[in-house]
């Protein structure tokens, strides 16, 4: 995953969301909803989304109800969103899809 502080280009965020299209661009941040088969599976997900986000040192806001689980990702030192929170997003859509196939 890039530690890039680059803020993104208008034409690179919509390129990473024509390629994610669950991932929504809103109120300057990278968001997408989980839903995981059953409560277990999602924090699985979560906990293996905090390892790769301490490996990364970018951590994302993670609000979890029952199944599911939202993600929220922007760069605070760059002031907007970064190749940091497109990693991190594309990296949890495909520890999400492991945690699913195992589960």
């Amino acid at each position: 995953m890039t530690q890039d502080l680059k803020k993104l280009s208008d034409e690179e965020l919509q390129h990473f969301l024509a390629r994610h299209p669950q991932w929504k661009h809103a109120d300057g941040m990278l968001r997408r909803t989980y839903e995981a088969r059953t409560f277990l599976g999602g924090i699985e997900f979560v906990r293996r989304l905090g390892q790769a986000a301490e490996t990364a040192d970018h951590h994302p806001d993670i609000d979890i109800r029952w199944r599911k689980v939202t993600l929220a990702l922007v760069t605070h030192d760059a002031g907007g969103l970064t190749g940091r929170d497109t990693g991190l997003a594309a990296e949890a859509d495909r520890l999400f899809a492991q945690v699913e196939a195992a589960g």
